[in-house]
């Protein structure tokens, strides 16, 4: 689990084809924001769908609880079976949020919500089995939500697991002995940015649920009008109030403001209620942002309210100011991109803001090409094709078309990272060493162990490489090998776009 408000840590195999073409790779100059580049230059194009499919699979990787029947990730096994026993509720499932085997409400409530943002938007243009992946992948984190929402009446659990106790142990989700505390927030101890961001889960996964399964969507959306007026009543950052430091490896930098306005946006588009309105009215102007990400919604919350309502008029406006501020050429543009052509917004995990900030860029065009909608950066001009554009040009260096000719994506294509920071994947599974790893055994043996992980975690999304685009490919350099469950998530909804437009 890394981001930038983390404290601390913790042979290329061969796979189908990932092309739809044959890829012919040359060397060619091109000019990127100001910058004379080198990249790969490919005829066709990446195979967006097999990229799809692999995004949603890594999603049962990170389960948690009893895993079912018809789990396709062989290499993992059950874990957390006793969650949430320390409260005497049932907090099993759930995702780990990254390569580590803590549950952290925060982040799995961003992470619900864009992958319902995707079925929402995208389902579409998802094939059959791909989409109930994709709903199914939703409904993991779903459910545990609703249950950590409901367990006990005035309390929202917003984490499982002493995140101290687990970042210095290096062991298997299945072998884990660590203290498995639990931790809420409630009106004495208020957290209105993880209850709204939560509110905004139940609330998007109602969405993605609404024709598939109507009586869970109802449970779900009811769930999320009670988290929501929780957040609303009782204000407060959870980071400030929740112990055992679990709120300082997601702290709420951003403020709970950020979460109240994409909380009752969310509420806002699944009830069409108009005292959500009214309450997004009264929130009043924000700043200024330039990336969207779990800590700060502000960007997404601007651009689930562009809908064409005139009264939401302030809000596609300032929507348009985040797409000024990332894009390339813009002269109100705040945004870095590496010589290779990548968006670089930090050094940790770099890659969580590369995607949402396309996810965002993909669903602005389609509203964009529907309303024949166009504005200006200042006197850049700008169409629906522009950010189909970078979204595209995100997209494909993240499954290979970059400096390093490497696939982010592990599993996607002929190179891909092999020694990423994650405990399973670096472990053996359970089936192949059913004895107990213990907690210095797993860093002596498999932490500090120079050759590729045993267990490909196929469809995992590292951090990214650097501002000069290189990649060590080191499993300690948690910073850049550590996949994370909402990096995928929102890369998820892009990858849709473009398997829809781009079909054999």
């Amino acid at each position: 689990m890394v981001s930038c408000s983390r404290m601390m840590i913790m042979s290329p195999s061969s796979s189908s084809s990932s092309w739809r073409a044959l890829v012919l790779v040359a060397a060619a100059v091109l000019s990127f924001s100001g910058h004379v580049v080198v990249v790969a230059a490919a005829a066709g194009h990446p195979d967006y769908a097999d990229a799809l499919a692999k995004s949603i699979l890594f999603f049962q990787g990170q389960r948690s609880g009893r895993l079912p029947p018809d789990q396709a990730v062989k290499w993992r096994s059950n874990s957390g079976l006793s969650d949430g026993s320390a409260a005497n509720v049932d907090l099993t499932g759930g995702y780990y949020d990254g390569g580590d085997n803590v549950k952290f409400g925060f982040p799995m409530a961003f992470t619900t919500t864009m992958l319902s943002w995707g079925v929402v938007e995208y389902g579409g243009r998802m094939r059959g089995r791909v989409l109930r992946d994709a709903r199914d992948a939703v409904r993991w984190a779903a459910d545990y939500l609703l249950r950590a929402a409901t367990a006990t009446p005035g309390v929202l659990y917003v984490g499982v697991g002493d995140p101290d106790a687990d970042h210095r142990c290096w062991e298997r989700p299945e072998d884990m002995d660590t203290l498995r505390a639990v931790y809420s927030v409630s009106a004495s101890s208020p957290g209105s940015d993880v209850a709204a961001e939560t509110a905004a889960a139940l609330a998007a996964a109602s969405l993605a649920f609404r024709a598939a399964d109507p009586g869970y969507s109802r449970r779900l959306l009811a769930a999320a009008r009670d988290v929501m007026a929780f957040a609303v009543r009782h204000q407060g950052k959870y980071s400030d109030h929740v112990g055992g430091d679990v709120g300082a490896y997601y702290a709420s930098y951003s403020g709970y403001q950020d979460e109240l306005l994409w909380g009752s946006a969310w509420l806002l588009w699944a009830t069409r209620n108009a005292s959500y309105l009214d309450y997004l009215a009264s929130l009043g102007a924000n700043d200024g942002v330039d990336m969207f990400s779990w800590d700060n919604k502000l960007a997404g919350a601007r651009r689930a309210l562009v809908n064409g309502d005139r009264r939401l008029d302030a809000f596609r406006r300032q929507a348009e100011d985040f797409i000024c501020r990332i894009l390339p050429g813009s002269p109100s543009s705040t945004t870095q991109y590496t010589p290779g052509g990548m968006m670089y917004k930090s050094g940790h995990a770099n890659l969580q803001y590369v995607t949402s900030a396309s996810f965002l860029l993909t669903t602005f065009a389609k509203y964009m090409a529907v309303s024949n909608h166009t504005f200006s950066c200042q006197s850049l001009p700008v169409t629906a094709k522009t950010l189909r554009a970078l979204a595209r040009k995100q997209v494909d260096y993240i499954l290979g078309a970059n400096p390093q000719g490497m696939s982010y994506m592990v599993g996607y294509g002929a190179r891909f990272p092999q020694r990423i920071h994650h405990r399973g994947a670096s472990m053996p599974s359970v089936a192949a060493h059913p004895a107990h790893i213990g907690c210095q055994e797993g860093f002596s043996g498999y932490f500090n162990a120079g050759g590729a992980n045993p267990n490909v975690h196929t469809g995992a999304v590292v951090g990214g490489p650097d501002q000069h685009d290189a990649f060590p490919d080191e499993r300690g350099d948690y910073d850049r090998s550590e996949p994370t469950t909402y990096t995928n998530a929102a890369l998820v909804g892009c990858l849709a776009y473009f398997a829809g437009s781009y079909r054999s």
